[in-house]
């Protein structure tokens, strides 16, 4: 088996598992910080891990990216683009676009990419030293 295709793989199942945790934390959760905060930092990686499932190679900008579309869509509740589509009845689109700007969604987003920033380095530090 190549390479990239372990990594494929091992992205798809970290994905689909954190992907299962995130929707247990929609469903199950109501707290006041681990829905909205460690959901938002998970919603980053899970959306990193989706993408490293099509592109496995290195690629070190990726949770920039990542959060810098995180924090579009997050702008985008400010100016209640839900509301402007006609959506705000259809419970999935709403849910999945968000509805509600927050700043500290930003920063869970900022956390979250820091931290995958931060695997991607050690990664690559530990490629070197191989």
């Amino acid at each position: 088996m190549t390479r990239r295709k372990k990594q494929r793989i091992k992205y798809t199942i970290i994905f689909v598992l954190l992907l299962f945790i995130e929707v247990l934390i929609a469903l199950y959760v109501h707290d006041s910080f681990v829905r909205p905060y460690v959901g938002d930092v998970l919603v980053v990686i899970v959306l990193y891990c989706f993408i490293r499932i099509f592109m496995p190679d290195k690629f070190s900008l990726l949770p920039l990216y990542i959060f810098i579309f995180a924090a579009g869509v997050e702008v985008l509740q400010y100016f209640k683009l839900v509301q402007i589509l006609g959506l705000e009845n259809n419970t999935f689109l709403r849910v999945l676009m968000g509805s509600v700007f927050d700043m500290k969604d930003i920063g869970c987003y900022g956390v979250g990419s820091i931290i995958l920033g931060a695997i991607e380095f050690v990664n690559a530090k530990h490629k070197i030293e191989k």
